[in-house]
């Protein structure tokens, strides 16, 4: 195979690795599973902006408050359901190890402790760098275009499934 389309299938299957990355992120996110979500950053350094989440110059800040907010129970029960849906990647390879990403995101978020739902869409403009073999990343901005909080109805039940796994 000539160099240049072996150059072009290395690039596919960076973005590729790119795409698979930010979906464990977000499956860690919905399944509660703290380490998977924190494995998605780099070791340190990770610049995160989550707008009304907080900003943090690592990774390891945002991992504890997600890990109170997934992690709530009452009762010995989870209290904050979320669910994330990511579209329209768009990757950009900068060189061999770094890259650049944006993406659309639909999430959705059951709160028992206050009974309500929450709908947001946003946009996530992501950085990415290779960290031991592996793509990883290292810096992360979620700016949300719209969202609509209600409350559940009485009649409204949630059913928890399984998580972590």
């Amino acid at each position: 195979m000539d160099t240049d389309a072996t150059r072009r299938l290395d690039e596919l299957a960076y973005i590729e690795a790119i795409k698979q990355l930010k979906h464990r992120y977000w499956r860690a996110c919905d399944a509660k599973d703290v380490n998977g979500f924190r494995s998605c950053f780099i070791a340190r350094g990770a610049r995160i902006d989550y707008g009304q989440l907080g900003t943090f110059d690592d990774a390891e800040p945002m991992a504890r408050i997600f890990e109170q907010v997934a992690l709530h129970q009452v009762d010995g029960r989870y209290v904050i359901f979320d669910m994330h849906h990511g579209f329209h990647p768009d990757i950009t390879l900068t060189s061999d190890t770094t890259a650049t990403g944006r993406w659309t995101l639909k999430f959705r978020q059951v709160n028992l402790l206050d009974r309500t739902e929450t709908v947001m869409t946003g946009e996530y403009d992501d950085e990415y760098i290779v960290e031991d073999g592996e793509w990883r990343i290292s810096a992360s901005t979620l700016t949300e275009r719209w969202s609509l909080r209600r409350p559940l109805g009485d009649d409204a039940t949630v059913h928890a499934g399984t998580f972590q796994g």
